[in-house]
């Protein structure tokens, strides 16, 4: 629910901004671990104003993945 919010909504909403606009309601320290564990697999970022924004892009890797001249070391 809150990854599929912030895909729509990317850039939209500060982050407790973001937490009142959900559909469903859940407790703030659940959302601070899902915001967190974005952050750490690298699908969220938050800009320096303090907006989630949504950066995870399966088909631009999936892209960079099958050119030749690029491998992962």
């Amino acid at each position: 629910m809150v990854e599929d919010f912030i895909r729509e909504h990317s850039g939209d909403y500060k982050r407790k901004a973001l937490w009142l606009a959900l559909p469903r309601r859940m407790q703030y320290g659940t959302f601070k671990q899902i915001i967190e564990y974005l952050w750490d697999s690298g699908k969220v970022l938050i800009d320096c104003e303090g907006f989630v924004v949504w950066t995870h892009n399966p088909e631009y890797v999936r892209k960079m993945l099958a050119e030749p001249h690029l491998r992962l070391a």
